[in-house]
């Protein structure tokens, strides 16, 4: 059996690409329903990508599998990327104009009590160009991302679901997807994120426990850029409160209550695990308390921020934050036979600051090169695929970060009510106490540290990166679409989380 598979350029056919989303190069007229490929990557986030990047690269015949119209539809809305992410990322995003938003340079604990903020550590900072971290929205950065895979010549197919394993003698020999098409692929890697079956299916992971899973709600809402620079400048908020105070999860149990900045917008958002302090609670009816006694109570909110916004939208998600510190989970595999696991798939989750791009990143460029490896070894085997698990627990900020205890801490202060305590643990987790050497930033330090005796030149492309960065940041500025353009939406998000419309 045939089907037609049509690549369209985008400005030549939007109406066919709002519908088809291939948009890709050329027309390739016929394809047989039985492909066969070097490496197929399923998922088009921001793992995925990378990895295609690195096959396609090497000369691989590389194929993408993403399941929604557009890569990033998924995800939600915005986000925070820490700056070692970019500094050891692979250098087409290093040295690239990615769609960033804008430079975070300072980080603010506001520290709440019957609604006023009593106390605030402001001790996190970073001076222009350089920043902690970048704000960016998800869309556009995998779409950007996804757009750099194919320049490299790899294949992306959208709207296009893997729905199952081709499996022969407990070996992944690749996958079939919901139209039917089965593709046969040398390595399978999976890059499908947090809600992913394929590693079940494939018998190499299990479902994650509810403990270590955090229902997370972001609000999205419109703010004029001269708003958001004359309320918060280029900082994020953080607010810590004791559990009385009734405006965000227990200390340790979650994401205290945060403001991400971007150019014309915030996202307040806070999070709660499915399991808190021994019991089941209703989290999503929690979230919406806390936002709600947040909103109705906070002067700060109330006075300086709320007059100038506009909802746009409000999401949830879950993610596995506290994977790391789980041993039952660091324990499951991430690669098996013909397959490899990276990034949301694999829970790696940040567990300290909940940000999972930079280990996507990083996983995704090592199962790149281990699947490089492999093809042109003509080996796909468990023990030849083992050198990428290897790899991953001896990146020094992958561990790092999976073992980071600094959010789980905050629990210590719960006993008593210790304000004291909280605040002491919170200036470990967002202020200056970051750059202990034993925290995951001094694994950072120690990393630049031994990527510049390799290559003393990459310390002048770093001060570059920033420095293009922050007037990206300013003027807007991004590599433009070589592929296609994201689909038009209506204002519904994806399956599965909530869409409000202001």
């Amino acid at each position: 059996m045939w089907r037609l598979l049509v690549r369209l350029r985008a400005r030549s056919y939007p109406l066919l690409l709002a519908a088809g989303r291939h948009g890709i190069q050329d027309p390739v007229g016929v394809i047989a329903m039985g492909e066969d490929y070097d490496v197929v990557v399923v998922g088009a986030g921001f793992g995925g990508p990378v990895a295609a990047h690195k096959c396609a690269s090497a000369g691989l015949k590389t194929l993408v599998l993403e399941r929604s119209i557009t890569p990033g539809d998924k995800v939600v809305s915005g986000l925070v990327i820490p700056f070692y992410g970019f500094l050891f990322a692979p250098p087409f995003i290093r040295d690239g104009n990615p769609p960033l938003q804008k430079p975070i340079r300072k980080v603010v604990n506001h520290f709440v009590k019957n609604g006023e903020i009593y106390a605030s550590d402001k001790s996190l900072w970073l001076p222009p160009p350089l920043a902690l971290t970048y704000s960016a929205y998800c869309e556009p950065m995998c779409v950007w991302l996804a757009d750099r895979a194919v320049e490299a010549g790899a294949e992306l197919r959208t709207s296009t679901a893997v729905m199952d394993l081709i499996m022969e003698q407990d070996r992944v020999k690749g996958v079939v997807t919901d139209k039917g098409d089965e593709i046969r692929a040398k390595v399978v890697i999976d890059a499908a994120g947090t809600q992913d079956g394929l590693a079940l299916k494939a018998g190499l992971r299990r479902k994650l426990p509810p403990d270590a899973l955090e229902l997370y709600m972001l609000w999205d809402f419109e703010m004029a850029k001269e708003d958001v620079d004359s309320t918060f400048g280029n900082s994020v908020e953080f607010y810590c409160a004791m559990p009385d105070e009734k405006i965000t999860a227990p200390l340790g149990y979650g994401s205290t209550f945060y403001i991400f900045t971007y150019r014309e917008s915030i996202h307040p958002g806070l999070g709660q695990f499915l399991v808190t302090e021994g019991k089941i609670p209703h989290v999503a009816r929690l979230l919406e308390e806390y936002f709600e006694n947040f909103t109705n109570t906070v002067s700060r909110w109330k006075n300086d921020i709320a007059p100038k916004l506009k909802l746009r939208a409000k999401m949830f998600d879950v993610c596995p934050i506290y994977a790391g510190l789980d041993r039952r989970i660091r324990e499951m595999p991430i690669y098996g036979e013909g397959m490899l696991i990276i990034g949301d798939a694999a829970a790696m989750e940040s567990s300290a600051f909940g940000d999972g791009v930079p280990n996507a990143w990083f996983s995704g460029a090592i199962a790149g090169d281990v699947a490089v490896e492999a093809v042109k070894a003509g080996d796909a085997s468990a023990s030849f695929l083992r050198r990428y698990d290897e790899r991953v627990k001896a990146h020094s900020v992958i561990s790092a970060s999976l073992s980071d205890t600094r959010r789980w801490d905050m629990r210590w202060a719960l006993p008593g009510n210790d304000e004291r305590e909280m605040r002491r643990r919170a200036h470990e987790l967002f202020g200056r106490g970051v750059w202990r050497y034993r925290h995951i930033t001094g694994q950072v330090l120690r990393e630049m540290k031994t990527v510049l005796s390799r290559d003393p030149m990459v310390a002048g492309k770093w001060m570059k990166m920033f420095n293009r960065y922050n007037r990206n940041c300013e003027s807007g500025y991004s590599d433009p679409p070589s592929s296609y353009e994201p689909a038009p939406k209506a204002g519904i998000y994806s399956e599965g989380r909530e869409a409000v419309i202001a």
